[in-house]
This record gives C-alpha cells, structure tokens and sequence, in this order.
C-alpha cells in the first residue's frame, strides 16, 4: 500500500522532457536522469552544481548542463545535494529475527532517511560465523534490497580458521563482540583475540565494554532495586570504566599485531584520548560514534526509558559534548547508526528483560542536520563522516563520492522544509522511533540508489535498486 500510494504521487514530481513517462523499472544503460540547480556538498565544499545520471552512474557534473531527449529532471533549487549515506552498523535481524526487521523493510527504511547503503551485522540466526553462512546473507539479500549491502563474518573463540579463509571482499569487515550482550558471539578468550588480530585479513571492528566490570555493576544494582532497576541506571551499568577498559585492550591488541581496527560507538569523554587526529587514510585505527550518541543524553531516561536503552549505554551531557568535539577535531572518523530495532512488546519489558537497540536509519541524516543548524558541526562534516570516510575506510568501490564515472548514490535534502516524527510514517518494522514527536528542520526529499529514484517527496517508489558493495580494502 505504501509503494503504490508513492508511485501515484511521484509522477507530479518530475519535469519530463519529451514527455518521457516516468517508470520504475530498473533503468537501463542509455536512462538518463538530471539533477538541476543543487547546493552539492561534496568532497569539502559546497558548490552549485548540476548532476547528470546515465543509467546507474554519474555521467557529468558542472554547471547548467542540458537536459536531451528523453531525459528526466529534478530541479533542486534551494535544495542540498550529496553521496548517499554509508552507514558500517546496522542490525535488519534477517535470518532468525524478521519480527523486528528484514532486509526488504529495513533497507527501504534506510532510503527514506538518505542511507543509500548499509553493512549488516552478524548476530543473526543462524550466526554470520562461518563462509556458508555468510554466502547464505549474501543470497538472501539479492533482489530485495533497497539499498546497496555489506556483510560482515562475526568472530567467535573458534571461528580463527574461517576468518584466515576470507578472501578481500567477501566481507565488510570481521565483527568482535568484546562485550556482554551479545551470547554465543562473545569473544572472551584472550588467546582467541590475539590469532583474530593476528590474522584478520581484513578490517577488525569491535563493539568494546568489559564483560566482568558490566556483570559486576549489575549485580550491585540487583542489590540495590532488585529486578525492577529504573533505566537511568543503565549507563552506570554499562559504565565508562567498563568501555574504556576494552577499548584500550583492543586497541593494544591491534598495535602489537599491526591490525587494521575500527572501534565501533564510542560514548565516553575518557576513550577520545585514545584516538588520533590525523586522517583517516594515515592511521590504522579508526573510531565511530552513532548519532543517538550526539543526540541524547542520560535526561532523556526520565521521560524515553527503554526506547533509548543501547549498548553500550547513552551517557552524560558531558560525554555527548566530547564525541561532538572529537567528530569536529577528527579523533572520530564516521557517524553511523547502530540500528537495531525490536517491537515494541519486547521494550516494553523490566529493565533486565527489556532488549537493548534502537531503530534509527530513517532520522539518522536528519538528525545530523539538526545538529548542523545548531551550529555544532558543519554540512561538509556530515558528508566527509557519513558518506566519504566509510568508504574509504572500508574500502567500498567508487561510492561514497559525487564524482563522475562513480555510481550515482544520492541524497537531496530540503533544509527549509520541517518534517515531524510519528508512528504513521515510521518505515521500519518495529514500528516505532525514538524521535516521535520530534520535528526536524529539513527534509530526504530524493533517495537515488545506482542511478534510480527509490524515494520521492514523502514515498517510497517501489524500486529495488540495491546492489552488493564490492570492498577492496586490505590488510597490507
């Protein structure tokens, strides 16, 4: 119901010169699309700029380009153009969790909020820990994606042969869950974290908090409120000592074995210490904060509860003010979103049961430019650390860019045009978000995922566009 009432309005939306209709089947080769009159963010600068699209790539970029026969346009003015969205975190639960979400309904989630392509995680059923698993997500994903897809091979205590077995680019990267939240994918054996580090043949990424510190915090808090522990206790739980404690082992481990690392959603004033502000291509470690993490703080427990309860935790006012700074000083490298979505039957439970995640992908790039018209980091800075660093930093083939011959993976955003959060147009499967009610200063007003336009105006076109990313990146 939602693709057909999209594919009503997106007609009125298109100036078609020749009269050429608008189709949402893939475009072919020849398929021309040109974006007029945008305010381009790319590459460090803001520029005006046409865009002109021959089937899945970009053809040219310059200045009043004209439109043939047979061509589409989209007239931007007033409008932003930038690179898609690559967000390295997310959790769509397919296999084994297509309750909360799937790849079909999260990725077109991830199109209505400017992701253009995704890296999903391994904590799936069955786990994403062996080669045959791997290709399974693979084969799944095929068809039915919105957005283009990554997968990563999870670690586990036993798994060190199948990672040696990676040849580059059948996965995103080599997932290590150094945290308690996570059951069987817990990777808590030393001698088992030396041969992954040692032997990775690719990017390492760790969700990092200490297993023994967390447990022994929530033990205290049993003692204190018994199973009824009130959610503003959470980030006391999942400290800071606790975060700190695991990065710092993590990346030791990946000095002495001179492993590629990038450390997943930092939350702590105390780790931006750890991290260099050099450029990203002239350092091995890496950093990443998600958006939830520049966004709240712990006085939205009050009123947010168990909607806002991650791991690792939500913390201080003055935790979020340092990953802004550390985003701005280049200590952190990326902004992703962790996605992570569960019903809301399922948050609606004790503090102990209630699982942790949020759904996020659709107001992740709004929530950005929130931030960006409060003055606290810069449109480039979104694009540099949402669109550019993760493909550089992952190595991901000719996307993350405008440039020309490169795959066209675009955003347009409306920055005068409001847009408020409500349960009605909330795309992801849970149902749900933490912003509802919240109302954005701008606006995704066009998605365009391999040259097609997967999302128009308020509407998902029905397009299924996405494509398997190709990874080059290499230990070396």
């Amino acid at each position: 119901m939602v693709f057909e009432a999209a594919v009503a309005i997106t007609d009125r939306h298109f100036h078609n010169v020749g009269s050429t209709p608008l189709r949402h089947e893939c475009m072919s080769n020849n398929d021309k699309l040109l974006i007029t009159n945008a305010r381009l963010i790319n590459e460090g600068n803001i520029i005006d700029a046409d865009v002109l699209i021959r089937g899945a790539r970009i053809e040219k970029i310059g200045a009043a380009i004209t439109a043939g026969a047979g061509t589409k346009v989209i007239d931007a003015t007033s409008k932003y153009l930038l690179p898609g969205m690559i967000d390295d975190q997310v959790h769509f639960r397919e296999p084994g969790m297509t309750h909360k979400g799937d790849l079909a309904t999260e990725s077109a989630a991830a199109v209505a909020g400017g992701i253009t392509s995704f890296m999903d995680m391994p904590n799936v059923k069955p786990l994403t820990v062996t080669g045959e698993n791997l290709a399974n997500k693979y084969e799944r994903a095929h068809g039915r994606c919105t957005a283009n897809y990554g997968f990563y091979l999870g670690a586990t205590n036993s798994n060190v042969e199948q990672i040696k077995a990676l040849a580059i680019g059948d996965a995103c990267g080599i997932k290590v869950f150094m945290g308690a939240s996570t059951g069987d994918m817990l990777v808590d054996d030393k001698e088992s974290l030396e041969k992954i580090f040692e032997h990775a043949p690719i990017i390492v990424v760790t969700h990092c908090e200490d297993s023994p510190t967390i447990w022994a915090n929530e033990a205290r808090a049993r003692e204190r409120f018994g199973e009824d522990v009130p959610f503003e206790e959470h980030p006391n739980i999942r400290s800071a000592e606790a975060c700190i404690k695991s990065s710092t082992f993590a990346l030791d481990l990946a000095t002495r074995h001179k492993a590629l690392l990038h450390v997943l959603h930092l939350t702590t004033a105390i780790e931006m210490g750890l991290f260099s502000d050099a450029h990203r291509l002239d350092k091995r470690v890496t950093a990443e904060v998600c958006v939830h993490h520049l966004w709240f703080d712990d006085s939205r427990y009050a009123d947010l509860g168990s909607l806002i309860k991650c791991n690792p935790a939500i913390k201080s006012r003055q935790d979020r003010e340092a990953l802004v700074q550390a985003l701005n000083d280049g200590r952190i490298d990326i902004v992703a979103t962790d996605h992570a979505p569960h019903t809301s039957d399922e948050k609606a439970r004790q503090y102990f049961e209630a699982p942790a995640g949020l759904p996020l992908v659709q107001h992740a790039l709004l929530t950005l430019f929130d931030l960006a018209a409060d003055g606290q980091i810069s449109h480039e800075l979104i694009v540099d650390k949402a669109c550019h660093a993760p493909a550089d930093i992952f190595g991901v083939n000719e996307r993350g860019y405008v440039r020309e011959g490169w795959f066209a993976d675009l955003v347009i955003v409306d920055p005068d045009r409001p847009y408020q959060v409500s349960s009605s147009n909330v795309l992801a499967k849970c149902g749900w978000s933490p912003f509802e009610g919240h109302q954005f200063s701008a606006t995704i007003d066009t998605t365009i995922v391999n040259g097609q336009i997967v999302y128009r105006d308020g509407g998902l076109t029905g397009v299924i566009a996405g494509r398997r990313m190709d990874f080059a990146r290499k230990r070396s």
